[in-house]
């Protein structure tokens, strides 16, 4: 199950042209921009999001230490941006391995909020994001008016000839063992367990790098994964 966390998104906008005798621009705050204001720039932001992400792979997880059911149902918790409502929003991707109770659900966007707060969405609105027009600097947490609106998607587990999840490697920082954790975190949560098992088994078992990348790119679709090569038709036997 895929859990989505939305929550608002605001913006000090700093044009290159600014307009002095707007008085509703300041020199040293901008203009003040909300998500539909933001509407405009959300490419901008979107990759901005997956740059910043890309430093640390995405998930807020690995920074989270309770011991508690929170930690043993949550897959990962990925930052990203998506438009809802016809606003540009702050959208925390949440893959669960079993739903949250209430006090579970709650626990989670306290540790949620406390990053968009003083830990990475902390850095975040710390860098600028150029745009046509200007600079951005946008914040996943505000003082007043912060509130996280969660919503659910379906996963389907998998059949036998199902696809393989898929998983980028550009990005990682060279360790195997992440990657394959990373991977093998993907199989489990998409009901493929006994593969997960098999692949680590593999992979612990093999002398280099390089064929350990081979290895995870079997099981997950990486950019080394082989391209499936088409069925030919039988019209076309010659």
């Amino acid at each position: 199950m895929l859990m989505k966390f939305y929550s608002p998104l605001t913006a000090e906008f700093f044009p290159n042209e600014p307009d002095w005798e707007d008085e509703s621009y300041n020199e040293y705050e901008g203009c003040q921009l909300n998500g539909h204001d933001l509407l405009q720039y959300a490419d901008a932001v979107n990759e901005a999001v997956k740059k910043d992400i890309a430093d640390f792979n995405g998930d807020l997880m690995q920074y989270y230490h309770e011991d508690d059911f929170v930690r043993r149902k949550v897959v990962s918790a990925v930052p990203s941006v998506e438009i809802c409502g016809n606003k540009l929003c702050g959208c925390m991707n949440v893959e669960l391995r079993e739903p949250l109770n209430e006090g579970e659900q709650a626990a989670l966007c306290d540790y949620i909020s406390g990053q968009y707060s003083d830990g990475w969405g902390e850095g975040f609105e710390q860098r600028d994001i150029r745009v046509d027009d200007g600079t951005l600097a946008v914040h996943f947490w505000q003082e007043d008016g912060f509130k996280m609106t969660p919503s659910f998607e379906k996963i389907p587990k998998p059949g036998k000839n199902s696809l393989r999840p898929k998983m980028q490697l550009i990005g990682q920082d060279g360790n195997i063992f992440a990657i394959m954790g990373r991977a093998s975190r993907l199989l489990k949560s998409s009901g493929q367990g006994d593969k997960a098992k098999e692949m680590r088994d593999r992979v612990m078992s093999c002398d280099s790098y390089q064929k350990a990348l081979s290895i995870v790119s079997e099981y997950v679709e990486t950019e080394l994964s082989p391209s499936p090569t088409p069925k030919r038709d039988r019209g076309d036997a010659r």
